[in-house]
């Protein structure tokens, strides 16, 4: 009866893998195609560090992909150890690679807004490019280490590629957590004194409008409650995503009695990849351009399509807009 229940959670895990892949891969893909053509037509040095997220993302969701396609294939034939682990490491790398783009991403913000005399100077196209490839050698190195050191392999593999069933529990958690407790107390770090600047521009500016003129002072207030909230979602998603997974990773550690290892790779890790659909909606999407160049792509497509249409469809999508606006006059 047990082997009946795991088999059945098992396909139900790959199921969700599989649904959750194609999200992530289609929202990335979405944000990623607009800012391609939006670096093209305006070449802003900022944007390549979301794309970067887009792709890192995308890379989330294809790996995810054939994960759970394992997971369901597993049932009948067993995966082999070596290919469980490469798994694994194009799991682990793309998903490094997300999480240190948008430390990336808050480091741009923070110094444009504490040095914007020099931010030009340095955030050039050679420094960015330099960025990004030490950003993946790190993120790489990070996802094939439990390939390269035999220390972090599980000794007992039974055939069933999961995160925990193939890598060392405790060795890779605690290089997981060593990295990210750091890289997130930065990340809080960059955002609070982010918010600290704009209050003081804001007290400044508050200043001179009330010397100018007194009517302008409620719009600066709403923009000020506008960008504590946009500083509150960015920190805190990424926060309410990753931090369960790592804060119970290291009750595990130091607890040895405990077993949350079930816990932690099929509910706390899904919460985890859920950034990675995120990202894309709080990074991108936010951004004003990047909404026009989403809604131009979409106009695009529709003419396209309507193009292909033959002209009858053509002539009866026209004439039932006529009848549907016509019955809302009649309405009225």
């Amino acid at each position: 009866m047990r082997n009946v229940f795991s088999v059945m959670n098992i396909v139900v895990f790959g199921w969700i893998l599989s649904f959750g892949s194609m999200l992530i891969i289609s929202t990335n893909l979405l944000v990623a195609i607009s800012l391609v053509l939006l670096i093209r037509r305006r070449g802003i040095q900022s944007w390549c560090f979301v794309l970067n997220l887009s792709l890192a993302d995308i890379l989330v969701g294809l790996a995810i992909t054939k994960l759970a396609y394992d997971n369901l294939r597993s049932i009948h034939s067993p995966v082999v150890k070596n290919d469980c682990l490469l798994r694994m490491a194009f799991v682990i790398s793309p998903t490094a690679a997300s999480i240190l783009t948008m430390f990336l991403i808050s480091l741009d913000r923070y110094v444009a807004i504490k040095l914007p005399l020099r931010y030009n100077h340095l955030s050039g196209k050679g420094r960015t490019a330099g960025a990004l490839a030490l950003l993946w050698a790190l993120s790489i190195t990070v996802g094939f280490l439990p390939c390269m050191v035999k220390q972090m392999q599980k000794g007992e593999y039974y055939g069933i590629c999961t995160f925990f069933s193939v890598i060392e529990p405790k060795s890779i958690i605690v290089i997981f957590c060593g990295a990210f407790f750091p890289v997130l107390c930065v990340f809080l770090y960059f955002y609070l004194d982010i918010l600290k600047i704009a209050c003081g521009h804001q007290r400044q500016i508050q200043q001179v409008c009330e010397a100018a003129s007194r009517a302008s002072q409620p719009s600066r207030y709403w923009s000020h409650v506008k960008a504590l909230r946009t500083v509150a979602v960015l920190v805190g998603c990424f926060t309410l995503c990753w931090c369960p997974f790592f804060v119970v990773s290291v009750v595990q550690v130091l607890c040895s009695t405990c077993e949350l290892y079930h816990f932690l790779e099929n509910h706390l890790w899904l919460l985890g990849l859920t950034n990675s659909l995120v990202n894309p909606l709080v990074y991108a999407c936010w951004q004003k351009e990047v909404q026009e160049q989403i809604c131009m792509l979409f106009v695009c497509i529709k003419s396209k399509m309507l193009c292909l249409m033959p002209l009858s469809t053509i002539i009866m999508e026209i004439l039932s807009c006529h009848i549907k606006s016509f019955c809302t006059l009649s309405d009225v």
